[in-house]
């Protein structure tokens, strides 16, 4: 029933995620009552974003360079590197301010079910980040559930002959909860709370 640019307008904004028929329809007429210069701003910053943002060399965060500017701080705390799931997470535990050490994006949680293996995070690339720095502790914080405890196991195995502690941020985190949706109070609670995995 829609013209044909503005039914693919709104088919182009269900490709998001949680994005359904309605709220596509919503987005799309959003757009149509823009002017031009909003418009073109809005497809700009997409296509700016998409061609400019790259994975960092060294801990696989999203950068506009080749090294991240969490990597390129001198300031922060050499001895903590963070394992997180995503580039997301990263950014939500900034936001925090209270975590002042470096970071390492696994990509991914260990998984049969999706056909995830070890080797798919390229966790060759993070011992070998360990060994040549003086880091000595690993914070795993990724989320709870069956994945994120294969992921953390495996990741203690691995480290187990590294003279390096591996502690996993405290539960208060729910079971399955997508770590970018934990409200910032459980988040710092959750790393204050940090156990070492046995």
């Amino acid at each position: 029933m829609y013209p044909k640019s503005i039914k693919n307008l709104i088919e182009s904004f269900k490709y998001f995620p949680g994005i359904g028929e309605k709220t596509a329809e919503r987005l799309a007429f959003s757009v149509l009552n823009m002017d031009k210069d909003e418009v073109n701003n809005l497809s700009e910053s997409i296509k700016n974003a998409k061609l400019n943002i790259k994975r960092c060399k060294i801990c696989n965060n999203l950068s506009e360079n080749e090294i991240c500017d969490i990597c390129n701080d001198k300031t922060r705390n050499s001895e903590y590197v963070c394992l997180v799931e995503d580039p997301k997470t990263v950014f939500s535990i900034e936001k925090l301010g209270t975590f002042n050490g470096y970071y390492h994006v696994l990509n991914g949680l260990i998984s049969s079910f999706n056909g995830i293996n070890p080797e798919e995070l390229r966790l060759d690339k993070l011992v070998e980040r360990i060994e040549k720095n003086s880091f000595k502790e690993v914070i795993i914080a990724v989320k709870q559930c069956i994945e994120g405890e294969m992921t953390a196991l495996y990741i203690k195995n691995i480290l187990s002959d590294m003279d390096i502690k591996v502690t996993r941020i405290a539960s208060g985190i729910p079971m399955g909860a997508d770590m970018e949706y934990i409200d910032s109070l459980t988040l710092e609670k959750a790393f204050d709370n940090r156990k070492t995995i046995s």
